[in-house]
């Protein structure tokens, strides 16, 4: 028999440098790959029916711990619901402020998975140890990018993980200017270490995966989406996050504790890639000529380019960050909330792709029903598609170990956040 038509079992129980616990099982015969899956396999959380019950000023405390690497997601996905919800309108000062902290979640985001875990598929090593002892001026560079992003999720929340300073109407203080002045060296230093960043990038050996997917992202004005804007898609899609459920349809798979979303009956990509490949002309205009220089080209279908989405996002995040707080003076940092019964959805763009959040109230401000579709399920039926499209191109004839090395860095180069996705299983119960 040759090597080709072998019978493959493969089965990996944990797959390393992803945030959560995931497993990949693969199945090929007669050189045909028969299945392939990506197991999500954590217990789950029960976030949304903890919320339920509480009142809405207890949310952000309670949705920032789904997640310590993008708590802000959850926190602002769920406040801009609660306010769609209760007819409130944030001031300009507090939505430009929001997006200075979500700047600060995307750079120490997008620069823990950049060299942490992404970079040694690349550069072939095993760890970022083995990567700091060849590239030490890189490494060194993720971490005060890394840094600089805490110190912006710190500014406005008070502390970096789990941020406590963000509520319902803005935040429950504004950092003095002389505060902010004293980030601003950081900040210039940042300017300088983001644009080395993405040079770095486009010098990597990425693979060529090229195929075709449909992006999905937020889409608002000449901004590049974080916070605000409707869902569009390369497809022609453009709704408001209000009608979010009837386009997006959820299911359970048997090996997975998240679940799968489609867009009309198919899988769909979110994340750095799906916003630039919608959003990549909303860029300030020197980040999209360093883009253009370095022969950066938007829209891509090859989904490796993540890496260097991820890369032009940092950028983005601190040329942002400085532009924001650049003269910055304190305003009223909250408005005044009155309770009300209502329903209200939002989306908002976390480092991984779009969050969808929707509430509903009592007449006290009571959650009475909530719902939470994170970015990783949503990617999750995308991953399994490309792992369906990809394996038998490179090639069934590789033997065990080469075959879970591409899975993995194909599964990696998504930078799934898995305890964020786990939801609640069918429950079916047999009484004798």
């Amino acid at each position: 028999m040759k090597e080709s038509r072998r019978t493959i079992a493969l089965d990996v129980p944990m797959i390393s440098r992803l945030e959560g616990e995931g497993a990949l099982t693969l199945r090929a015969s007669q050189g045909r790959l028969q299945a392939v899956h990506l197991k999500i396999y954590e217990p789950p959380r029960f976030f949304e029916k903890f919320l339920e019950g509480k009142h809405f000023s207890e949310q952000p405390h309670l949705a920032a711990r789904i997640c310590g690497i993008c708590p802000i997601a959850y926190q602002l996905t769920g406040i801009r619901a609660i306010e769609q919800a209760m007819g409130v309108t944030p001031s300009p000062w507090v939505q430009d402020m929001r997006r200075v902290v979500q700047c600060g979640e995307w750079l120490q985001s997008h620069s823990l998975h950049i060299h942490f875990l992404a970079a040694p598929d690349y550069l072939g090593f095993d760890h970022v140890l083995a990567l700091a002892d060849k590239f030490p001026i890189e490494v060194g560079r993720a971490l005060r990018l890394q840094g600089l992003g805490n110190a912006l999720l710190s500014l406005f929340g008070a502390r970096s993980v789990h941020p406590i300073g963000l509520t319902v109407g803005g935040f429950f203080q504004a950092p003095s200017p002389a505060t902010v002045a004293a980030l601003q060296p950081k900040l210039e230093e940042g300017l300088a270490d983001a644009e080395a960043l993405v040079r770095w990038c486009a010098s990597l050996p990425l693979p060529e995966d090229h195929q075709p997917f449909v992006s999905v992202a937020l889409q608002h004005g000449d901004d590049y989406p974080m916070n605000e804007g409707q869902v569009v898609s390369s497809q022609g899609l453009q709704i408001p996050a209000s009608d979010y459920r009837q386009h997006f349809i959820e299911h359970q798979e048997p090996h997975s504790t998240a679940l799968y979303s489609l867009h009309q009956g198919q899988p769909y990509l979110v994340g750095p890639l799906a916003r630039m490949n919608l959003n990549h002309a909303r860029l300030p205009a020197p980040i999209q000529h360093l883009a253009q220089t370095l022969g950066l080209r938007f829209p891509s279908d090859n989904l490796y380019h993540s890496l260097l989405a991820r890369a032009l996002e940092c950028y983005l995040a601190v040329w942002e960050a400085h532009r924001l707080l650049d003269h910055y003076q304190p305003q009223t940092p909250r408005c005044t909330i009155t309770p009300r019964a209502g329903w209200g959805a939002h989306c908002t763009e976390a480092p991984r792709g779009l969050i969808y959040h929707h509430y509903r109230l009592d007449e006290e401000g009571h959650l009475t029903r909530v719902c939470i579709i994170p970015p990783t399920s949503q990617n999750q039926a995308r991953i399994e598609a490309d792992l369906q499209d990809a394996l038998p191109r490179f090639g069934l004839e590789h033997d065990d170990a080469e075959l879970q090395r591409f899975c993995e860095r194909l599964i990696r180069n998504y930078d799934p956040c898995i305890s964020c996705s786990v939801h609640f299983l069918r429950l079916k119960v047999e009484r004798h």
